[in-house]
């Protein structure tokens, strides 16, 4: 038997680490902490203890001293342990966030972890610290492009005022072509997923045509007017328009929001309106097809449908894309525009100010 270390348990110090041991909510560290304090308290020795409890001798000596330094409440407080390496200084952190910023490494368009962590004389894993708190990430870049079109806001204005207060009487269709659709047919069977493993595509393909899909997204409630034609000519589009016209009430108005593209200005075209003057055009500006909801549908499509699809012909793509159309009409979810013309073109200003100052 080893030594016996009695320790004065202080007045009433004693019932409190016995509610504590019988009180089912006490974590169980705390619970063995209290357990060591009482058999010291009674006079058990460090090797009965340490029999009793299966805990080491420097556990039971480290609690023991605890308890005479802070207390039972010592008991329930771990101490902050001081950090294993020491902080990188400011004068590193500002070190890698100025390089981020204002220069590229010589072989490279931007930084990585490793050129980085080289440059600076610092482990990756603190560079990776560094830009996520400051929200840097060299690897990623934005797309952009502003629009020079003279009348920009005004179409804005237009635009965004059929999608947030469509006129009564009226059905505002967001309409455009979706061209070049290939029919590609892979030219390997590919596997299945399965638990485990994704499923596998080869990346060679052979082409059998393809195909273009004009689109009319009604704004209200999500419906798509499609079909999928050849070409996509003045001639297509008038024959999309007489499709339009067939199958909305002869009694509503129809506001049409397309882009510039040549074939919706074509006079041709402009004739067939003047003599359906139920019909009105409303033209994003240039540059700015995301104003264009029906966008949000072809990106749609294309993910779910098209990309992974496999195609034998044009007919195949086709059926597909009119399958696609039937499903998505027995439950439409219309894509609710929230953005105001205020909101945009504020923005799209600033961006321009921004470039400006950088040039």
């Amino acid at each position: 038997m080893g030594k016996k270390v009695r320790i004065h348990l202080a007045p009433g110090d004693r019932d409190r680490l016995v509610a504590l041991i019988a009180n089912g909510n006490t974590p169980q560290k705390h619970v063995r902490r209290a357990r060591i304090v009482v058999l010291a308290g009674d006079g058990v020795g460090t090797d009965e203890i340490q029999r009793r409890l299966r805990a080491s001798k420097p556990t039971i000596r480290r609690w023991r001293t605890r308890y005479v330094e802070a207390g039972v409440d010592g008991l329930c407080r771990d101490k902050t342990r001081p950090p294993g390496k020491a902080p990188l200084g400011a004068s590193v952190v500002n070190r890698v966030l100025e390089k981020t910023v204002t220069e590229t490494p010589p072989d490279a368009t931007h930084w990585s972890l490793r050129t980085m962590a080289k440059a600076v004389g610092i482990a990756p894993s603190s560079v990776q610290a560094i830009w996520k708190t400051h929200g840097l990430k060299p690897h990623l870049v934005a797309t952009f492009k502003l629009s020079n079109d003279p009348q920009f806001a005004e179409k804005i204005e237009d635009v965004v005022g059929l999608y947030l207060n469509p006129p009564e009487r009226a059905i505002v269709l967001s309409v455009d072509e979706k061209s070049q659709i290939q029919a590609l047919d892979r030219t390997q069977p590919g596997l299945p997923m399965k638990k485990g493993r994704a499923g596998t595509m080869t990346h060679d393909y052979k082409r059998h045509g393809t195909t273009t899909l004009f689109a009319a997204l009604n704004v209200l409630d999500g419906k798509v007017i499609g079909q999928c034609m050849q070409k996509h000519r003045h001639q297509e589009f008038i024959r999309f328009l007489n499709r339009i016209n067939r199958e909305v009430t002869p009694d509503l108005g129809v506001h049409l929001i397309a882009d510039n593209y040549a074939t919706h200005k074509h006079p041709k075209v402009r004739a067939w309106l003047a003599r359906h003057p139920r019909f009105h055009m409303h033209f994003t500006p240039t540059s700015a097809s995301w104003l264009n909801l029906v966008e949000r549908f072809f990106a749609e499509i294309t993910r779910k449908r098209i990309r992974r699809g496999v195609f034998h012909s044009i007919v195949d793509l086709q059926m597909a894309i009119n399958d696609y159309l039937d499903q998505h009409n027995a439950e439409p979810i219309p894509f609710v525009w929230t953005a105001s013309a205020s909101s945009i073109i504020e923005k799209v200003n600033r961006g321009k100010q921004a470039l400006e100052s950088q040039h």
